[in-house]
C-alpha cells in the first residue's frame, strides 16, 4: 500500500509540473507566449471554466490564480487576468470567430476526479436529437471547494450571449455544485432579468443525501491523495454543505444507478447501490421523476437508455411516459390526496 501510494503521489507531482509547465506561467517569458497558440490538454483537475461558448472557453487555474483562453482545439489563444482574456474572448465573439449560441442550451458538468470529456458523448446527443447548443463545462473538482465551482459556474452562466432558457445534466458531485450555484442564484434576489431562466434539470448519480462512501474513505490516504478537497468535504464537511445547497425550484429528474441484486452490491455500502451512491442517497424530495437503470455510477452518463430517458426529461419532463413517473416527496403526496 505505501508504494502504490508514493507511486500515486509521484504521478500527481508531475502531472502538476507538467500542466503548469505547459501553461508557459514564466513571467520572464511572458510577452513571448501570451499569444503563442500552444497547445493545451484543454483543462483536467487544475482549471475552472469561467466562460464558455461552442468550446472556446476562459479557464482560471486553480493553483497559480491566472486565466487562459482557449479555442475549440484547445489551443491556448492569450493568457493573464480575467479582464485581459475576457476582453479578447468578446472581441472575437464580435469578430464571429466564436459561433453564437441558440435560444436555448444544455449545460453538461462531469462529477468528481472526472473531466468534461466524460459528458461529451451525452452532451453531444443532446444537442442533436434536442436542438440545444452544448455547454460542456469543466471544473477542478479535486483541487477546489464546491463554493468556488458554484461561483465558476456562475460566471459561465452569466456570459451565455442572447440565450433565454439553460437546462442542466449533471454526474455525482457536478450535482452538489448546480445545487450551490442555485442557491447563490437565489440569494441575489431579485435575480438579474438578463440572466437565462433555468429550464429542466437531469441529476445522474447525483450524492443528494452525502456520501456514505466519502465518509467511510476519510481516513485513507490514497482516497484523500486523489479526491482532494473535493472529496474531503464529501468526507468530512457535509453537515455543513448540505444546508446550502437549493433544491431546484423547477422541473428536476434523479436516475440512479443499482442492480437490485444484493449479491452485486458494494459490500461497504447499505441498500442497492451503483457501487459508489446507494439509491436511497440520490433520493430528492420534489423530483418530478425518478428512475434506477442496471448501471455502474462512471458509465452512467454512456449508457444508451440514460441518454434517452435525459432527452426525453428535457423535452417533455418525463423519462418514460407521463403517466409512469415516480415523483419524490411533497409532490407524490400531491398526486396521491
Amino acid at each position: 500500500m505505501q508504494t502504490f501510494f508514493h507511486v500515486m503521489m509521484l504521478c500527481g507531482l508531475l502531472v502538476a509540473t507538467d500542466v503548469l509547465a505547459d501553461e508557459g506561467d514564466n513571467a520572464a517569458k511572458a510577452d513571448e507566449t501570451r499569444r503563442s497558440g500552444a497547445w493545451t490538454s484543454g483543462g483536467k483537475q487544475f482549471w475552472s471554466d469561467y466562460i464558455v461558448q461552442d468550446h472556446w472557453r476562459v479557464q482560471r487555474n486553480v493553483y497559480t490564480g491566472h486565466y487562459r483562453l482557449l479555442n475549440a482545439d484547445n489551443r491556448r489563444q492569450t493568457w493573464g487576468t480575467y479582464g485581459h482574456c475576457q476582453r479578447e474572448f468578446n472581441r472575437l465573439r464580435i469578430d464571429g470567430r466564436i459561433p453564437s449560441l441558440k435560444k436555448e442550451v444544455v449545460v453538461t458538468l462531469h462529477g468528481m476526479g472526472r473531466t468534461r470529456e466524460s459528458m461529451t458523448g451525452m452532451g453531444e446527443y443532446l444537442a442533436k436529437e434536442c436542438g440545444f447548443s452544448l455547454i460542456n463545462v469543466s471544473y477542478a473538482s479535486t483541487r477546489d471547494r464546491i463554493d468556488s465551482h458554484a461561483r465558476a459556474l456562475a460566471s459561465v452562466v452569466e456570459h451565455l450571449e442572447d440565450v433565454e432558457t439553460v437546462h442542466f445534466v449533471a454526474h455525482s458531485m457536478g450535482n452538489l455544485v448546480l445545487r450551490r450555484y442555485l442557491a447563490m442564484r437565489m440569494a441575489t434576489e431579485p435575480v438579474e432579468s438578463s440572466l437565462p431562466a433555468v429550464g429542466r434539470i437531469v441529476m445522474l448519480a447525483p450524492p443528494n443525501q452525502g456520501s456514505s462512501m466519502a465518509k467511510r474513505l476519510r481516513d485513507n490516504e490514497v482516497f484523500r491523495l486523489v479526491a482532494g478537497i473535493g472529496g474531503a468535504e464529501l468526507a468530512e464537511r457535509w453537515d455543513e454543505i448540505e444546508p446550502n445547497l437549493k433544491t431546484p425550484e423547477g422541473e428536476f429528474g434523479i436516475i440512479a444507478g443499482g442492480s437490485g441484486n444484493p449479491l452485486l452490491s458494494n459490500p461497504v455500502l447499505t441498500g442497492d447501490d451503483d457501487a459508489v451512491v446507494t439509491i436511497n442517497e440520490t433520493k430528492l424530495d420534489q423530483a418530478a421523476d425518478f428512475c434506477v437503470v442496471p448501471v455502474v455510477h462512471t458509465l452512467i452518463m454512456d449508457d444508451e437508455r440514460v441518454r434517452e430517458y435525459t432527452q426525453r426529461f428535457l423535452q417533455h419532463g418525463f423519462f418514460i411516459s407521463e403517466d409512469k413517473r415516480n415523483r419524490l416527496g411533497k409532490l407524490e403526496q400531491e398526486k396521491t390526496k
